[in-house]
């Protein structure tokens, strides 16, 4: 069977319900997978939600050679990185932000509301979720 034009392939749609939980994890987060190589046949993007339950944060970590970019559903999340004097940034959001994460760079995500969980919604320009644990913000 021969492949399909590129004006007649299909769309696919992912129920909230249908979301895979199979990802790359960071402990204190959980992230489900929606749009992805595994999933549709992506070939630059994955897409996704993360969830921070209430008074969590996450490990420090980095997403390699992936930018990131982060859409806040609910919540207050914060997210920390290392400024150029090596002071840690903290970032505060809320519902309706946008926070862009270029590769490589360490951070971690923090929910300092003790009774809200925070949601995002994340994309990425590879087809998997990259997760790269590290032991400290200042080890990329």
């Amino acid at each position: 069977m021969s492949e399909p034009d590129a004006f007649h392939r299909r769309l696919h749609h992912i129920a909230g319900a249908g979301l895979s939980r199979d990802t790359a994890q960071t402990p204190g987060m959980r992230r489900v997978e929606a749009i992805s190589g595994r999933s549709v046949g992506a070939e630059a993007l994955w897409m996704g939600q993360t969830h921070v339950e209430p008074g969590v944060a996450s490990a420090n970590h980095h997403h390699g050679a992936s930018e990131t970019a982060i859409y806040v559903v609910s919540g207050h999340p914060e997210f920390v990185f290392l400024g150029e004097d090596g002071d840690e940034v903290r970032l505060r959001t809320g519902p309706g932000d946008y926070v862009y994460v270029p590769p490589w760079v360490p951070h971690r995500e923090e929910n300092p509301d003790p009774d809200e969980e925070a949601v995002v919604v994340i994309a990425r320009t590879t087809q998997e979720a990259i997760v790269v644990n590290l032991p400290s913000l200042r080890q990329g």
